[in-house]
């Protein structure tokens, strides 16, 4: 609360205004995905956000669709919260609500329940873990009812804003301020892009990831967001050469790039029309707008790009691909739901000229996490978070306020992150990291020097292993609750690290013949989850 009152002193007109909150969520996008992140596809709004806010280098989800949603709300570890059912928490709208906020969200849930069964007083978006963009499904709700997706004319990413753009003018009329938070479903798969953001990036990839992925890394050099001696991962073995490819994996790969592209180039243009609509009603200095995603890239290939098919086509389900997902990550190592820097660390932009006292466009490299959101936004609208609530069991909350941060400080210190999805686990503590893929043999990394996780020094420092991995396991068992396997120690051997449901490339990559695509029941119980 003093933090507060400091930002009140530097912003008397905070004292007669509280902030707005835009809380945008994306699904499944890369690090460097966004051209203030090192990519080449065009996000002239989203840069503009950050060259006018700020970026974190560092900032962290739970590289996991669900688990993110549940920390991003909550301000806890997903099982600390009580996972989708949020049994064990109280979440951003309920919280905002107590200090006059009008709620609203759209886009994807993919909780119990629905949202408007958690403080949210306006609702639009499909209850599932992902949609057809163009022909929806049978969770579509608005307002807690059963929402009937148009047989034409209809595209997910847009109705998405449409239905916001509708709330906040709700808010407006109620002469309140207002939190909305929109939840795309893009660029998760299917990928299908409008057929016109398709287009423009057609020939952008047909160089193919090798040089897409260096030329991304320069760039994040370049424009500051990594140190220039910093370190980029090499290809990793299940990858091969974009040289060794033979001419239809190329084509198809090509295909699949290209049409992730016009999703994210699809999700700037819809902020593009938010932020007008703030300008236009004279919101935007005071709106915080923070935009994040749920977790890195994906590298799950469930459906390639199918001959003689366009991705604008509903009835087409082209999925992802391992070889662009490396790409995306730059200049990370692995992918959704591993613990490693390709699957928890992406991009965070945040914009707030009333409140924001660093350096316009600066990047703040201090360790953030979605559990941090709550506390944040909680403090600097006022409002209290409650210890006690019907129902439920609201256990303390994991996150800390980024407040400081905004107002040009800084965190001095920060209780540990905890990391975990199903046998993927990891610790990160000041500038260590623990981290275990699929519950092998413990990783170590000094992060300052070797971000991108390269040198593994367990062998070095056993005494910060033990240390480490003890916190991990008091924390699983003390705070997050987990039972089972996700609480066991992880194994004394490693073995190549691999999950049946990446692309296989064939002939590419000697030794490897598995064929592509076995099919969503495998490959979801590999990554122990639904399909």
């Amino acid at each position: 609360m003093r933090l507060l009152l400091f930002l009140f002193a530097l912003c008397p007109s905070l004292l007669a205004s509280q902030p707005n909150f835009l809380l945008v969520m994306v699904d499944d996008m890369g690090f460097s995905d966004l051209g203030c992140y090192g990519s080449e596809i065009e996000t002239p709004n989203l840069d503009k956000l950050a060259a006018n806010g700020l970026r974190f280098s560092q900032f962290y989800n739970t590289a996991k669709c669900h688990s993110s949603r549940v920390s991003l709300l909550s301000g806890r570890w997903c099982r600390q919260a009580g996972d989708t059912a949020l049994s064990r928490a109280v979440i951003i709208p309920e919280v905002l609500a107590t200090a006059g906020y009008f709620t609203a969200m759209t886009g994807k849930w993919h909780l119990s329940k629905e949202p408007t069964n958690f403080g949210f007083q306006r609702y639009f978006g499909h209850l599932s873990g992902a949609t057809n963009y163009y022909l929806g499904d049978k969770t579509f709700r608005l307002n807690g009812q059963p929402f009937t997706v148009p047989d034409k004319g209809f595209y997910t990413t847009i109705a998405n804003v449409d239905h916001a753009l509708k709330f906040i003018a709700e808010a407006r009329a109620a002469k309140k301020p207002w939190f909305q938070y929109i939840a795309f479903n893009a660029p998760h798969a299917p990928l299908q892009p409008l057929e016109q953001d398709f287009k423009k990036y057609l020939g952008r990839y047909d160089a193919g990831w090798d040089v897409i992925r260096a030329a991304r890394v320069a760039k994040q050099k370049q424009i500051g967001l990594l140190p220039a001696d910093s370190a980029e991962s090499p290809r990793p073995e299940h990858i091969p050469e974009w040289s060794k490819l033979n001419d239809e994996q190329r084509s198809e790969e090509t295909r699949l790039m290209t049409a992730y592209a016009g999703l994210i180039d699809r999700i700037d243009q819809e902020m593009g029309r938010l932020i007008a609509d703030l300008e236009q009603a004279g919101e935007l200095d005071n709106t915080v707008i923070l935009f994040v995603s749920d977790n890195g890239a994906c590298p799950f290939h469930r459906g390639g790009a199918t001959p003689n098919t366009e991705p604008h086509d509903p009835k087409t389900h082209w999925g992802d691909s391992t070889g662009w997902a490396w790409a995306r990550n730059s200049p990370f190592r692995f992918y959704k739901q591993n613990q490693f820097e390709g699957g928890i660390s992406s991009p965070a932009v945040l914009h707030w000229p009333a409140g924001l006292k660093q350096k316009p466009g600066s990047v703040v490299s201090s360790p953030a996490h979605l559990v941090d959101v709550l506390p944040t936004f909680a403090e600097l609208a006022g409002a209290k978070v409650p210890a006690t609530f019907p129902d439920r069991e609201p256990t303390p909350l994991a996150g800390v306020s980024l407040a400081p941060i905004l107002a040009g400080s800084e965190i001095k210190a920060r209780p540990p992150i905890h990391l975990l999805f199903s046998t993927d686990r990891g610790l990160r503590d000041g500038e260590w990291k623990l981290v275990s893929f699929q519950s092998q043999p413990w990783e170590l990394y000094h992060m300052p020097d070797d971000r991108a996780e390269l040198h593994d020094v367990a062998a070095q420092h056993p005494e910060i292993v033990q240390r480490l991995s003890k916190q991990w396991h008091d924390m699983a068992a003390n705070v997050l609750v987990t039972k089972g396997k996700e609480g066991q120690p992880v194994s004394s051997e490693a073995t190549p690290k691999f999950n049946p449901s990446w692309s296989a490339y064939g002939d590419a990559l000697p030794g490897q013949k598995k064929p592509r695509g076995k099919g969503k029941k495998m490959a979801a119980k590999a990554a122990g989850s639904p399909p």
